[in-house]
């Protein structure tokens, strides 16, 4: 009988590798479960059995997931996997509707899975529909805030206190924690009593984009689920749809993969990726286009995959995306292996894109009825028009006030730990969104040839003008006329600007750093530690909104 002669003979084997990976992963679950109950006072809330035993199986099952996820030989399929269950995560740690506007795209995505592709104010919903929307109101975090005097625990002296920020409130050493949970409880509740108001289609005239949503909204009615089983089966919709279009983008192309993985998995995606928004289908196809755009040849059918996507973008996020269509220009002469010119295709691009635009638009119009007068966006201090001659008559000052509100935002750059409606910061994501873009960057710079003078340059003029084209559309059609800040600006925005400026940065670090992997190595590299950080970022988002930290009011 043979047996390992030494630790490295017993290292050796598949068997012990696997039981020492497992129970590293089992041991840094209890240990994580037991910093909840020391630092955020967890053994007052939840018994320590169930804390453990919940820390205890998620790491476990990440370790597994792992695993598997290693007998898989596509890049393309890894990530898909890895993407679904990072996603999944997100979709459970976000509380109901918390995600911008979601309120409005559950109640759309709900009325369609109905069947109801029109829009008619007169028709409500049901009884526990409404119990939902009465519990977790938008922005639960804005929605609980308060401020005001208590008392300072060291002096006793009055001190003003603001809970901004925090999922989680105590009032008083031995008061009960007020949180989310308490919005689920209020939900049970209520969910089968008659509604006291009812709730009627929102104002939001889309179909198309929320179609995966509706899809698993209507699966879940199938099952007997209420409302809140409907909310979590359209985010999963919507996150099947994020990851089979990341899939598609990554096997479009090869190239910088390690920059559109970062993306893909940066927790801010993922969030958008497994809410109700149409962000879960609008960024991946920002990404996929610029997968398109990538490409070392271009075909007839490469062009069409193009010109649909493009459509479609433009269809979620009329006018601004209408500049996407004339990237195809982009594409060198030499890699054109398309029927038709560039030219050609960027005409069909930019008349298919503004069709789209004008079809729903006017869907939206002929089919809406019963809706009373709808108010201007941002109130009546708000004129898109008036706004627009201020901005011609006084472009030293816009500029101004573009440029502070870009400074005042860290560039958004700094915000990508920001979550809910602008109103929970993760600080550690803040300070790690940065560094992983960096590190997208320096695995990047593996990838030969680089994008090309050509390319790089008209990637980089896009961005400015996409960057530039977001901001001058919130202070247009959200800000009051002559404000000196840009209002209604989010992160999310400019995600595909940060891919842009990642696959920028990777030829300039290569002529700096000369790196020695393959592109093929710095993807497999890339995809366990952009998941890990996905997977930190959902853990984190249940730990602030359901675990800690506490805002503790002294009165």
């Amino acid at each position: 009988m043979n047996r390992p002669k030494s630790l490295r003979g017993a290292l050796a084997r598949p068997a012990v590798r696997l039981a020492l990976f497992l129970g590293g992963a089992l041991a840094l679950g209890v240990l994580w479960s037991y910093c909840w109950r020391v630092f955020y006072y967890l053994d007052a809330r939840v018994p320590a059995w169930a804390s453990t035993a919940g820390c205890a199986a998620l790491c476990l099952g990440a370790a597994a997931a792992a695993v598997l996820v290693r007998r898989l030989r596509a890049l393309p399929a890894r990530a898909g996997v890895c993407l679904l269950l990072c996603g999944a995560l997100f979709c459970f740690a976000n509380p109901p509707l918390q995600t911008p506007d979601e309120t409005d795209h559950y109640l759309r995505t709900y009325a369609i899975s109905l069947g109801r592709l029109d829009f008619d104010y007169q028709r409500t919903y049901p009884d526990d529909v409404a119990a939902l929307l009465n519990a977790f109101p938008g922005g639960w975090v804005n929605a609980h805030t308060s401020v005001g005097l208590g008392t300072d625990p060291d002096t006793g002296a009055e001190k003003p206190y603001d809970t901004a920020g925090y999922a989680l409130k105590q009032y008083g050493n031995d008061g009960a924690v007020q949180g989310v949970a308490d919005s689920f409880a209020q939900y049970f509740a209520q969910k089968d009593a008659p509604a006291a108001d009812a709730v009627h289609e929102p104002v939001s005239f889309l179909i198309l984009p929320f179609v995966p949503g509706a899809v698993g909204m209507a699966l879940a009615r199938l099952l007997g689920l209420g409302a809140l089983g409907c909310l979590y089966a359209g985010r999963l919709g919507n996150l099947l749809a994020y990851t089979a279009l990341c899939v598609l983008a990554l096997r479009q192309t090869p190239r910088y993969r390690p920059a559109f993985l970062c993306l893909m998995f940066m927790p801010l995606s993922l969030f958008m990726g497994a809410s109700l928004s149409y962000d879960a289908t609008l960024l991946p196809c920002y990404y996929l286009m610029l997968a398109l755009l990538l490409r070392e040849h271009w075909t007839t059918r490469t062009a069409g995959l193009y010109v649909a996507v493009c459509a479609f973008v433009n269809v979620a996020k009329p006018y601004l995306n209408l500049v996407w269509a004339l990237l195809p220009m982009l594409v060198a002469a030499s890699a054109w292996r398309a029927a038709g010119k560039r030219w050609q295709w960027c005409a069909a691009n930019l008349a298919g894109a503004v069709a789209a635009i004008f079809a729903t638009e006017t869907l939206g119009r002929v089919l809406r009825s019963n809706y009373p007068v709808i108010a201007r966006q941002g109130g009546e201090a708000v004129n898109g028009m008036q706004q627009l001659t201020f901005i011609l008559s006084n472009p030293l000052r816009t500029v101004a006030t573009f440029a502070g509100t870009l400074y005042e935002n860290e560039f958004f750059i700094g915000q990508l730990g920001l979550f809910g409606w602008k109103d929970l910061p993760i600080p550690v994501l803040n300070l790690l969104g940065p560094l992983l873009l960096g590190a997208a960057a320096v695995l990047s710079a593996s990838q030969t040839p680089g994008l090309g003078r050509r390319r790089a340059a008209g990637l980089g003029v896009f961005a400015a003008v996409y960057a530039l084209g977001a901001i001058a559309a919130m202070y247009i059609t959200y800000t009051p006329v002559a404000m000196v800040r840009v209002v209604g600006l989010q992160t999310r925005y400019f995600l595909p600007v940060f891919l842009i400026l990642v696959l920028l940065a990777a030829p300039l670090l290569r002529r700096a750093l000369a790196p020695a992997l393959t592109p093929d190595r710095a993807a497999r590299l890339a995809l366990p530690l952009f998941a890990v950080h996905g997977l930190v970022g959902a853990v984190l988002l249940f730990q602030h909104y359901f675990v800690g930290p506490i805002y503790t009011i002294q009165l």
